[in-house]
């Protein structure tokens, strides 16, 4: 018997395909249908995640907004800390703090050396949560090294504030460590549906630890989503984004299975930053099968099949990054999948 379980639970995600202003415009109408949260990336040297997190926040009353994730390397403590108090003034219990651990080669390149990923993320955590409950805080350790700080506020709400800590979270060990100390994980996108089998077994296991459970743990997923009713076109609309991110983020190309050989075709096309033209030139080997695989691309009803598959494995609710058509893939999703 079909499983006639409809899910109502639904968030959009920006990157920079977009101007802000667009982006503004969209999550007023995602907020209009419905959805629960907009998220902003923050990846590649293109666009921080902050400002249209708050130009997001200022155009809309009830919608959350996440940061889809920042680093842990690059912003010290005590702003990161007051960075979202300043958003949760804005908007007030509606923000989502998500952040994750970057990744090679963009850390390198700019003189990150990203060690001990674990126990530096183990820290941004533990310090953050206590500078947004209002505490005053001293912290000795490897990464973040404070003395007797607070968030000193003059003026507005002198309260702990409620900011959800998401890690996004893509290898075993930080999955686990996520089920431990996070509020959610913030599941990575590229990938089978059937990733989220080893990933639930690796949050429930962090869960444990700290005597909690696998459902207490939101478990939002970032899932790319290119719908046009006609097939091909939405298929062609996924596949140049995969080619372009399986060579960039080699962690991901390696999440989806990706067979190491085409990645490395695929590089050798690209440059870095790649051209439009790089990547037009190695989509062929990005094969449709592929696609229909780690994305969810196709007719309306063929996305929400796919999106639906997501939720059966584990995911709480989809991030949907739009390809092609933003309010028609809104519009798709506006009445539950």
């Amino acid at each position: 018997m079909a499983d006639e379980t409809r899910y109502t639970r639904v968030a959009l995600y920006l990157q920079d395909k977009h101007p802000i202003r667009e982006g503004m415009d969209y999550a007023r109408y995602a907020e209009e249908k419905g959805f629960e949260a907009v998220w902003q990336a923050e990846s590649r040297l293109v666009r921080d995640a902050i400002v249209p997190m708050a130009a997001f926040a200022a155009v809309t009353n009830r919608i959350k907004v996440g940061s889809g994730v920042i680093n842990n390397w690059t912003r010290n403590i005590g702003l990161l800390a007051a960075t979202f108090l300043t958003l949760d003034d804005l908007a007030p219990n509606r923000v989502i703090c998500g952040i994750g651990a970057w990744w090679d080669p963009l850390a390198r390149q700019v003189g990150i050396e990203r060690r001990k990923p674990l126990k530096a993320m183990r820290e941004t955590v533990e310090v953050l949560r206590r500078l947004l409950k209002l505490e005053r805080v001293t912290f000795h350790g490897e990464f973040h090294y404070v003395d007797g700080i607070e968030l000193d506020i003059v003026h507005g709400r002198r309260e702990p504030r409620h900011v959800p800590i998401m890690i996004g979270a893509t290898g075993p060990q930080m999955m686990e460590m996520t089920g431990e100390i996070a509020d959610g994980a913030v599941l990575n996108y590229c990938v089978p549906p059937e990733y989220n089998i080893e990933a639930m077994e690796q949050l429930e296991r962090g869960a444990a630890r700290a005597g909690r459970s696998l459902n207490e743990i939101d478990r939002p997923q970032l899932v790319v989503c290119s719908v046009h009713e006609d097939r091909k076109l939405a298929l062609d609309g996924a596949r140049e984004l995969l080619t372009q991110y399986l060579a960039q983020q080699p962690h991901i190309a390696k999440a989806s299975g990706v067979k190491p050989e085409v990645v490395q075709e695929i590089q050798s096309i690209l440059g870095w930053p790649a051209t439009r033209e790089q990547v037009r030139a190695a989509m062929h080997l990005v094969p449709d099968e592929l696609v229909q695989r780690i994305t969810a691309s196709g007719t309306p009803a063929e996305v929400k099949t796919k999106v639906r598959e997501y939720i059966k494995y584990g995911a709480t609710y989809p991030v949907l990054y739009p390809l092609g058509d933003v309010k028609l893939m809104i519009d798709t999703f506006a009445d539950g999948y």
